[in-house]
């Protein structure tokens, strides 16, 4: 009999496979690999198992839960480079680039990592190109030296940018399809202290705003907007927050004065009953705490409720399993004030409720074989709080499809990894170089050793396309 596995945030990927593996070397993996080849088995991969879209799981697969696979291989304190598996959680990755440097001096940390969540993996990061907040920083593969992977063939190999240059392309946002990436050598910067800026400004400031900011040397950046329909600052006012570095001398903010787990489960609580109140409460946290002072790489660090149901029906009397269905939009920077314009006419006329989202600023990937970040964008991430019922979804679904097309209309695109909602027009205008991928698929893999449900459900979509 075989184990249902679904992912943390949305639970609503159940999918059963066959076994569950856990390999503690890259040996394990390679064996592993041979074995289902021998065997004619197929196989799926997870990390922190974040993604919403199916992208880790395949039914009826061997599955391969790689996060056993965390220990640090080098470290480069000329270059400021770390090789670590790939199942390595940020956390341990933060701690682990602390204990490679003791002592003062110059130090070296993570440029980046997803926000909103710290126990994923890199190898999962790796896998959706994800990306976190700088203001000047491209995705995640912007970040990535080399990787180690075990191809379908069941051979070890390293790719980069000039070893094995499409396998390195197609793996870094290939979601687990072209090998399992069992390590990766990551490019760090300096590690330094930031004073944090915060005002609150309209949309149509925030542009010029970020343009300032990055002149005065600020290098991360987020605007959290306000997230009530019935109020005119509805997608428009937000919290404009930056940190800008200071002398190393500066001394550190007070940590108790930042928001607590329990002050997250709060604002959460807010955003269902009291949304105004919530972004009210939300900003003045932030202004109280202006010119406090953070380490860059453990600033990055984020308080996460993956319980969302539960703390629902403990805290506000919901019931029945909700979670909260990501869509992140990328919409060139001119295009974004009717970009937002639109995604309030969307939720608005769907009713479907938005408990918190966030805009950033991403630079091009010229790198990746199927990039979502084209060009300079602004990052628009939409919360939407989904009820686990046929309504619920389909309501979701709806919203999701017209936030895409408000995106696709001023020539943006979206991020695949976090639902399987897009039509077949919406996948070929947003990311038109799937066929391609789907045919370097077969071309590294042709005979589907590496599957998930996300790959079904593309090629399902793109038929007859694609078959």
């Amino acid at each position: 009999m075989g184990m249902v596995l679904n992912d943390v945030h949305s639970r609503l990927n159940p999918t059963e496979v066959s076994s569950v593996v856990t390999p503690a070397s890259e040996e394990e993996v390679r064996a592993i690999v041979a074995g289902a080849r021998i065997a004619g088995a197929r196989i799926s991969v997870s990390g922190g198992r974040h993604c919403m879209g199916g992208q880790q799981f395949g039914a009826g697969t061997v599955h391969v839960d790689g996060r056993r696979l965390r220990e640090v291989r080098a470290f480069d304190p000329d270059r400021g480079l770390m090789e670590i598996g790939a199942g390595a959680t940020w956390p341990a990755i933060i701690e682990a680039t602390h204990e490679a440097q003791p002592g003062d001096g110059k130090r070296w940390g993570i440029r980046q990592k997803q926000t909103g969540a710290d126990d994923l993996t890199l190898g999962g990061a790796i896998s959706a190109n994800a990306h976190g907040r700088g203001l000047l920083m491209g995705p995640l593969v912007d970040d990535i030296e080399d990787l180690t992977i075990v191809t379908p063939s069941g051979v070890i190999v390293r790719a980069s940018r000039t070893e094995r240059p499409e396998l390195f392309s197609l793996a870094v946002g290939g979601y687990g399809l072209f090998g399992i990436v069992v390590r990766a050598t990551l490019r760090l910067g300096p590690r330094r202290k930031l004073r944090r800026r915060v005002e609150v400004v309209d949309i149509d400031e925030a542009m010029g705003a970020v343009c300032r900011r990055i002149d005065d040397g600020c290098l991360y950046g987020d605007f959290q907007y306000a997230i009530d329909p019935g109020d005119d600052t509805f997608l428009r006012r937000g919290v404009f927050t930056c940190y800008e570095p200071v002398p190393a001398a500066t001394p550190l903010g007070d940590p108790d004065a930042d928001l607590t787990r329990e002050d997250w489960l709060r604002l959460l609580s807010l955003a269902h009953t009291d949304k105004a109140g919530a972004f009210r409460a939300y900003a003045q946290h932030y202004l109280d705490t202006r010119g406090h002072v953070y380490w860059s790489d453990t600033m990055q660090r984020s308080t996460y409720i993956p319980s969302y149901s539960e703390f629902l029906a403990e805290s506000i009397g919901r019931e029945g399993p909700e979670s909260l269905m990501i869509t992140e939009l990328f919409v060139p920077p001119a295009a974004l004030l009717d970009f937002m314009k639109r995604a309030r006419a969307v939720l608005r006329e769907s009713a479907v409720e938005d408990i918190y989202g966030t805009i950033r600023a991403i630079r091009p990937d010229a790198t990746t074989y199927l990039p979502w970040a084209c060009g300079d964008r602004a990052c628009v991430i939409f919360n939407l709080r989904t009820p686990h019922s046929p309504e619920g979804i389909d309501r979701t679904r709806r919203a999701a499809r017209g936030l895409i097309d408000s995106a696709l209309d001023g020539g943006g695109t979206f991020f695949l990894a976090y639902h399987r909602w897009a039509t077949r027009e919406q996948l070929l205008r947003g990311h038109p170089r799937l066929p391609e991928f789907l045919a370097a698929k077969r071309r590294h893999d042709p005979g589907d050793l590496f599957i998930s449900e996300w790959l079904r459900g593309v090629r399902s979509t793109l038929e007859p396309l694609t078959s």
